[in-house]
């Protein structure tokens, strides 16, 4: 996990530590989540790989990990009030997200992450297996090929 990380202010001067770990924890308390996903590790995993693999493959275009936090997997999990249903569909997940945070949250769902990158699946395939998530299943396709055998009950992008 990377901790005690230097934030800076627009004049470059120190403003302090930012732990990305105790910045999950507090947005987990402000999304009300601290219950069911305060003290696991998985999210705090993900920024990991989601950092060393980004490096190389240019995964997102943010590359500090307390924004990492903030700006994908605080974000992603705004949207969980609002999902239905048991099988979801992430369309065009990319680094797997908003899929990743979401299965994490909600290991009783099953999501779909589809992808025409097979280059950003292969990220997500290695860190679903580093996180061990068996609620993910993946789609390397364009979204005008893919053909479903059951329909979904949720249908994010």
């Amino acid at each position: 996990m990377h901790t005690g990380l230097y934030n800076r202010n627009r004049r470059g001067r120190n403003t302090g530590f930012v732990d990305p770990g105790e910045l999950l924890e507090q947005g987990l308390q402000e999304l009300g989540l601290e219950e069911l996903l305060g003290g696991d590790n998985l999210l705090m995993e993900y920024v990991t790989e989601l950092m060393n693999w980004n490096r190389i493959y240019n995964l997102t275009s943010v590359r500090k990990p307390t924004e990492i936090v903030t700006r994908h997997i605080l974000d992603s999990l705004t949207v969980l009030p609002y999902l239905h249903g048991r099988r979801i569909l992430d369309i065009g997940t990319g680094a797997g997200l908003p899929g990743i945070p979401l299965a994490v949250a909600s290991p009783e769902r099953e999501f779909t992450l589809l992808d025409s990158s097979s280059k950003k699946l292969r990220f997500v395939q290695q860190t679903l297996a580093i996180i061990t998530l068996d609620n993910v299943i993946l789609e390397n396709h364009r979204i005008e090929e893919y053909k479903p055998q059951e329909r979904f009950d949720t249908i994010i992008c």
